[in-house]
């Protein structure tokens, strides 16, 4: 049985100009200790989904499927405060803006110390020793004086170390990580790809690894779902989509890597034309 099991979900917004259909019935799942990869350009829907799975979208946002099953429940149709038990506990999330999505009003070791007391029997004294044992597992320096550090005094790849920590404080068996590297610098991506994929062993966790850079797919990911205005266009195993690409919008994002350049200019995604229907071959 699969960790996370999605069937045509389908996440539409209501803006000035009409329905917005950000996520049109994609279906897709993640098996323990497996790295599934959901990749595309800015605005295929991929982040909305998966917030779409954790129930952290807008009110006004209409999300529906045929069923989002998560260790063998559908928690679309939970209660709110039973969902609210499962997120953050056995399936958590980090996001894309560190920096942003921390409270500058409080310490780290205060939000850590928050989510442990939400969703573990912990006492005081077991919660402080569990953020410290957490921050010395994502490589904080000086983990125990971290505790009393507001998100504006440490650097970006520090913040991102404490979602991270955050993110795992309570052994979830889902991880999902949107764009975690984006707004690091190159030596400070590839420590942040590097701990959470052994970090991800290390527990035996499923992976959700949210990117638009192909390069993060080959090193991490054990499965490919591609994503494009909304849609699954293809569905892989990683050495297959790079080898045997089947949709014509895989094939234009391997064009445009710069290790693949055949002329004096990358073919840019400006250049391609989506075909009318999306790739709906077998899963592998």
């Amino acid at each position: 049985m699969a960790l996370l099991d999605i069937k045509n979900l389908t996440v539409e917004f209501d803006t000035a100009g009409g329905t917005l259909r950000a996520v049109d019935r994609v279906s897709l799942s993640v098996n323990e200790r497996e790295v599934l990869a959901i990749v595309g350009e800015s605005g295929s829907g991929k982040s909305v989904s998966m917030l779409a799975v954790m129930g952290l979208l807008p009110w006004t946002a209409k999300v529906t499927a045929d069923s989002v099953t998560f260790l063998g429940r559908d928690i679309l149709n939970l209660p709110p405060a039973e969902r609210r038990r499962i997120v953050g506990k056995d399936m958590a999330m980090i996001f894309q803006e560190p920096v942003a999505s921390l409270n500058p009003c409080f310490t780290v070791g205060f939000q850590i110390d928050e989510t442990l007391k939400m969703h573990t029997d912990l006492n005081r004294r077991q919660r402080r020793d569990r953020t410290v044992e957490l921050f010395e597992a994502v490589g904080l320096p000086n983990a125990s004086d971290r505790l009393r550090a507001f998100p504006h005094q440490m650097s970006g790849g520090q913040c991102q170390r404490v979602m991270i920590a955050m993110a795992i404080a309570c052994n979830p068996k889902l991880l999902i990580a949107d764009e975690p590297t984006t707004a690091l610098d190159v030596t400070i991506q590839r420590q942040i790809l590097d701990l959470l994929v052994s970090i991800q062993a290390e527990k035996g966790m499923g992976m959700i690894m949210i990117t638009h850079d192909m390069g993060v797919v080959a090193e991490t990911a054990d499965r490919v779902v591609v994503q494009y205005k909304g849609r699954k266009m293809e569905e892989a195993d990683v050495l297959s989509l790079f080898e045997n690409p089947k949709s014509a919008y895989t094939k234009a994002l391997l064009a445009a890597l710069p290790e693949n350049a055949t002329g004096d200019r990358l073919p840019t995604m400006v250049d391609f034309s989506l075909d009318d229907a999306p790739y709906t071959g077998a899963r592998p």
